[in-house]
């Protein structure tokens, strides 16, 4: 593994620090207080983004994308993750690699959209009694000669509400395994408008302002086969083949998030003074920064060791499941330190590290949770000895 850049490499992240720093750092204020991001201005800074060769860059050449290897294309969402999560994911949109297994057919329809900013896609998979045991879904789809009707309910899908779409997982039958009987998945496209197909509003959270979820109901729902993403049944296989590295898309966010707190840290501690000295100067201060820029050096070799073996084909569960673990409660330690540094300013919100600090939560939760990658991690080692 070579630990230095390539010069395509620097320049990418140059160029998306800049446009982070010049383009999003500005309206995060806004995004924050309002809990809202503005239509035309995410319009705006669409334009700008694909300007700067920055929009949909985890796609393929041959669809329109930047065709970034998984390492470099890591990189680039570190960068993004410094700003609010609403603000990069939404303005600088990065369609999910899923709708690269659908048809051509499918292609035009969905992905090309997404490519070219006119939509954005949404994936449902999470329902209320149903959340890292997808099995568990109740949300079903049954076949009706050509159609497929759809029932059940799906909830926390992100950007639902600007979605012109969503990729739907569901429940299309069951099968006998030694571990008794399991569902068969199947994944769906299901266009916004169809009868019996409801969008509604989903919680407030206190986690990424701006980024909304929403619930997604279906009530008679009928769609053609034609819809299927996949093959029947293969819903799992349609996920596992095309979405295994999000979680280190989540990773390589958090690492983005902890620099910048790890930075205002530092800046902070070299200029306040107490006491006649510079807070840095006290070790209770200076080795929190030591065990910060420790921490957030840990998760940065895991990740980029995780998505540099993602490219050379032999990265496994457990290497993404350290990874997602690491860079997410790496983030969780930093910004509670960072805010512990700057004492009571740190909770005010003339800082992005009340912010960081909020959205550090949801990060342990979404992608698979802090247990279910412990449980990867430990029943890969566990395995290797007949366990």
């Amino acid at each position: 593994m070579n630990f230095g850049l390539t010069d395509e490499q620097r320049l990418i992240v140059e160029t998306t620090r800049a446009f982070v720093e010049t383009e999003l750092y500005p309206h995060e204020a806004e995004v924050e207080r309002t809990g809202h991001l503005r239509m035309e201005l995410v319009k705006e800074l669409q334009a700008k983004a694909m300007a700067a060769g920055l929009y949909a860059a985890n796609m393929p050449e041959e669809v329109g994308g930047a065709g970034l290897d998984t390492l470099t294309w890591l990189l680039y969402e570190k960068e993004l993750g410094r700003a609010n999560y609403a603000l990069h994911w939404t303005c600088v949109a990065r369609p999910s690699n899923i709708l690269l297994a659908g048809t051509e057919e499918q292609r035009e329809k969905y992905l090309y959209p997404c490519m070219r900013g006119e939509t954005w896609d949404c994936l449902a998979m999470t329902e209320p009694g149903a959340g890292s045991d997808l099995r568990g879904m109740k949300a079903s789809a049954v076949a009706d000669g050509d159609d497929f009707v759809l029932n059940g309910t799906k909830h926390f899908i992100s950007h639902a509400d600007i979605a012109g779409f969503a990729i739907c997982f569901m429940a299309t039958g069951e099968e006998e395994t030694p571990r008794g009987r399991r569902k068969k998945i199947t994944a769906f496209f299901v266009d916004k408008g169809t009868p019996g197909f409801n969008v509604r509003e989903g919680y407030r959270n206190v986690s990424h302002r701006g980024y909304t979820n929403a619930v997604l109901e279906f009530d008679d729902c009928r769609i053609h086969k034609r819809q299927i993403l996949g093959e029947i049944h293969k819903g799992f296989e349609v996920a596992n083949s095309w979405l295994g590295a999000t979680r280190l898309q989540v990773a390589a966010t958090c690492l983005g998030r902890a620099d910048r707190a790890l930075g205002h840290s530092v800046e902070y501690a070299a200029q306040r003074e107490q006491f006649g000295q510079q807070i840095g100067k006290f070790q209770g201060v200076s080795f929190k920064l030591a065990d910060m820029a420790l921490e957030l050096k840990a998760a940065n070799l895991l990740v980029m060791e995780a998505a540099w073996k993602y490219d050379a084909g032999t990265v496994t569960d457990e290497d993404m499941a350290m990874a997602k673990l690491k860079a997410t409660e790496m983030l969780a330690f930093v910004a509670d330190e960072a805010i512990q540094i700057h004492g009571g300013m740190g909770l005010m919100d003339d800082l992005p590290l009340e912010r960081i600090w909020r959205d550090a939560r949801v990060e342990r939760i979404w992608e698979g949770t802090s247990e279910i990658q412990r449980h990867i991690i430990s029943r890969a080692m566990l395995r290797a000895v007949g366990g």
